[in-house]
């Protein structure tokens, strides 16, 4: 007999090779084209009522426009396109004095942001702080890039963001490891739905500077939904001032969602400190990432995007077109939570963006029971994920049907 010699290193060879949440969708989709009646809840991206992907004409047609332009087919610059860079910072910051303090990479998507943060803010075996409901690749990136994921307590006894074990979480890593970062994925947060309020931002930013007074301290914003957070889209800017004191801020920021360009795989990593000298490094620490990883993203959609974004006429076409996304979306967010409060449904404060969670005490026999009555939902640690993003107003009472099923079937543990 030959014997077979593996040359996968002992660290990769147990790993999947695909994501839970798309193995689901494909067991669902695949159901659906056996002609069963399925709710495909899984993946984030926004369908309209027929399950057609959401698309912006607008953006279809500059991407088709660009294509033809003769440097589109080049390279781009490492860090990304110039005028691109600069209409991210704008987008986020204009209006602000925060443009001025702040250099920018492009990324793929805003996993990549999240990606170069990583492995240029934390050092290998460090851990990343997020609460315990987080978006599941921020695990994978940190196992890939030689870190780790520690979480804290989402929620407080009063349904409330805990930023007191946030803020223990902090002072621990600065104690064991010099330094700490945290990830904030809000407004609109991905897997819960959670937005924090104005007051909650306030403890934040005290919370950083009574430890970013004592040591480095870096605050990821992952911004990936903020442009359908309705009233909350853009109140964390409000705080970055206050978190410059004593931390650097980095904000993932991506055209998939708020672009409708999910396949683009188009974003930016923005980051922000008070000092120019160190504005200089993290810039050139940013860069060298790019150039070690993906080397340079799509030019295409960096031409494409910096149009969408500088352009007054288009902009003004994107910004009506993304409002009828967005009231499609909240349409289907006051359905929900009509009947979700009519049922007594467990979900945490939710009136924006793509998901919501229901928290239950076995989310695997809870997920379980819901694919039995063909409603598909992701499991996280003490919940699971909804994508309301793919699911029709109309289809609101199943999906709450199939949530108190489920709900019954995780509490008989």
């Amino acid at each position: 007999m030959t014997t077979v010699h593996s040359s996968v290193i002992d660290g990769a060879r147990d790993r999947t090779g695909n994501d839970p949440i798309f193995t689901l969708n494909a067991e669902a989709r695949s159901r659906a084209a056996a002609g069963e009646s399925i709710l495909n809840a899984t993946l984030g991206a926004l369908m309209d009522d027929s399950g057609a992907l959401c698309t912006m004409p607008t953006v279809l047609e500059t991407f088709q426009r660009c294509a033809a332009r003769i440097p589109s087919a080049g390279y781009p610059p490492i860090p990304g396109i110039p005028e691109f860079r600069e209409a991210v910072i704008r987008d986020l910051f204009d209006g602000t004095s925060l443009g001025e303090q702040a250099v920018a990479v492009a990324t793929p998507g805003g996993t990549g942001a999240v990606y170069a943060g990583v492995v240029n803010f934390l050092g290998p075996d460090e851990r990343l702080l997020v609460p315990e409901c987080y978006w599941g690749p921020y695990r994978h990136i940190c196992d890939h890039a030689g870190r780790r994921v520690e979480t804290f307590p989402m929620f407080d006894d009063r349904g409330a963001f805990d930023v007191d074990e946030m803020a223990a979480g902090l002072e621990r890593h600065l104690v064991e490891q010099g330094r700490a970062m945290l990830i904030l994925n809000f407004p609109c947060h991905n897997p819960t739905g959670y937005s924090l309020d104005a007051r909650e931002w306030q403890e934040v930013v005290a919370a950083v500077n009574r430890t970013g007074a004592r040591g480095p301290v870096t605050v990821m914003i992952d911004a990936a939904y903020m442009e359908f957070g309705r009233e909350a889209a853009r109140s964390w800017i409000s705080a970055v001032p206050g978190l410059l004191r004593s931390a650097t801020v980095l904000v993932a920021w991506t055209a998939s969602k708020s672009l409708a360009q999910y396949g683009a795989r188009i974003g930016a990593l923005v980051a922000l400190h008070r000092d120019e000298g160190e504005r200089t490094q993290i810039r050139n620490a940013l860069g060298y990432t790019c150039r070690g990883t993906w080397s340079n993203c799509n030019h295409l959609g960096q031409l494409a995007v910096t149009d969408l974004l500088t352009e007054p006429v288009l902009a003004e076409r994107v910004a009506v077109e993304r409002a009828g996304l967005s009231a499609l979306l909240d349409e289907r967010i006051d359905a929900f939570n009509e009947y979700a409060s009519k049922a007594g449904i467990p979900t945490p404060r939710f009136d924006a963006g793509f998901f919501v969670a229901m928290f239950t005490p076995d989310q695997e026999r809870t997920a379980a029971k819901m694919r039995e009555l063909g409603v598909y939902t992701v499991p996280i640690p003490g919940a699971v994920r909804v994508a309301i993003c793919a699911t029709p107003a109309s289809a609101m009472p199943w999906l709450v049907e199939a949530l108190e099923a489920g709900a019954s079937a995780g509490a008989a543990v």
